[in-house]
């Protein structure tokens, strides 16, 4: 049973509520309330563009053009948490974003996979989706223009080379975990397996399958949390797809499969254990809609860095069955966990939209009856690059702009606002002198 904001405030004697809500980026925006006006139903309202604002802390002008209007913030049942890290006392809560005409806000993150999840129950089906996210952990670094570095490990040393997968190296920064373990656990966050990954000072953490809607929540508060607690151990949690040249990128691959309602019985799988022609459909959605939708994916232009044709950082849209070079992987599993793993996105996407975007593909090919392209073959590798996909987010923009289909499935005011948005961001990227730039130019041209 749902807890009562005054049930909640009765256990956890806070002054104030976070009230938050997930912008275009996937970073955390709202107000703060006094606990008092949040549990009697305080009216709430931020700015309309506040859900749109660029990274370089802009918006687009038909945002601001009519007068910048208000939407109202209405707190999602259930979300209200302590935040672990704070002192004093505070609490945060989730909430939904509506015009004021009473319509959900198109181009808020949140309401965008709503659209996309009742596509799915109009027919019964329920998605289920667990992330696996990638960050690194670096000294903190207050000049933007040097390189990151690795922080120092509990043997007074940094790393310097590769530790995937070794136990003593995720020991190395034991108390951050520790910290991190109980914060999630205090904002309801379900983790899996924890791991060290390829790249120095990098790692992995697992969320627990679950609907959709429910895990985006969870992966939206882990980053926020991962970055927190760093903090307060003098570390630097980053999230960017490729944030040290020449090493590791980081994903956020996607498992997914979809449940029916009723019998609650994997439709990917038959009553034989064999696959369905459902789930070669859902793949080849993906196969299908996925280049109009890369942004959703790679949203920054560093997101592109991370793609590799020679690692595991798949630059495709070929599926295979337990092939981590394929952009679509179908790992080996029991028929009831049946699923599809999307790797194509980086770990600097909102967990709201990559969720939007891979399950609106997939519900085109189930709805479409599509085809999927035969999987790769064991022990070969797929095809360097893939004529289906571009490799810049400039050109990717476009390809989304351009789609009718995208405006279909995700609404004309998301695609608009959202390609607008990232346009905008890519136009003040090539206005920055960089330190390449500076580097090997000065004295050679």
């Amino acid at each position: 049973m749902t807890q009562t904001p005054a049930e909640f405030f009765s256990q956890h004697p806070v002054q104030d509520v976070e009230c938050l809500f997930a912008d275009l980026t996937g970073i955390g925006r709202g107000k703060s309330l006094p606990a008092k006006a949040f549990a009697a139903g305080q009216d709430l309202r931020v700015a309309r563009a506040i859900c749109a604002t660029t990274l370089n802390r802009d918006w687009l002008p038909e945002l601001y053009a009519d007068g910048d209007p208000d939407l109202r913030l209405v707190p999602v049942a259930g979300s209200l948490r302590p935040v672990p890290w704070a002192s004093p006392p505070r609490a945060l809560a989730l909430h939904d974003c509506f015009d004021l005409d009473g319509k959900p806000t198109a181009f808020a993150p949140r309401n965008v996979l709503k659209r996309v999840l009742a596509l799915y129950e109009s027919r019964g089906w329920e998605p289920v989706v667990a992330p696996e996210i990638e960050f690194y952990l670096f000294a903190l670094n207050p000049d933007p223009s040097q390189p990151f570095a690795a922080p120092m490990g509990r043997d007074g040393r940094s790393e310097c080379g590769p530790n995937a997968y070794t136990l003593d190296a995720l020991e190395g920064q034991g108390a951050f975990f520790t910290e991190l373990a109980s914060a999630l656990q205090v904002l309801g966050v379900r983790t899996d397996t924890w791991l060290h990954e390829v790249g120095v000072s990098q790692f992995e953490i697992n969320l627990v399958h679950g609907p959709a809607l429910e895990v985006a929540d969870q992966a939206f508060l882990f980053k926020r949390a991962v970055r927190e607690v760093a903090l307060r151990h003098g570390l630097l949690a980053v999230f960017m797809a490729k944030p040290i040249e020449g090493d590791e990128g980081s994903s956020m691959h996607v498992h997914q499969s979809v449940v029916d309602v009723h019998t609650r019985t994997n439709i990917f799988s038959a009553a034989d254990g064999s696959a369905t022609a459902l789930f070669e459909n859902f793949i080849a959605g993906q196969q299908a809609v996925l280049p109009q939708l890369l942004p959703m994916l790679c949203p920054t232009v560093n997101s592109f860095r991370r793609f590799s044709p020679h690692a595991e950082s798949p630059a495709n849209l070929q599926w295979g069955y337990d092939h981590r070079l394929a952009g679509l992987r179908v790992p080996p599993s029991v028929p009831q966990a049946r699923r599809l793993e999307t790797r194509l996105a980086g770990a600097d996407t909102n967990p709201y939209l990559v969720m939007a975007a891979t399950l609106a593909a997939g519900w085109h090919g189930l709805d479409q009856q599509l085809q999927a392209s035969s999987p790769v073959p064991a022990g070969e590798a797929p095809a360097t690059l893939d004529p289906a996909l571009v490799y810049n987010l400039p050109e990717a923009l476009s390809r989304m702009q351009g789609s009718a289909l995208a405006r279909q499935l995700l609404g004309e005011e998301f695609v608009r606002i959202f390609v607008g948005t990232k346009q905008m961001e890519c136009e003040h990227f090539d206005r920055h002198i960089t330190p390449w730039e500076r580097r090997w130019l000065v004295g050679q041209v």
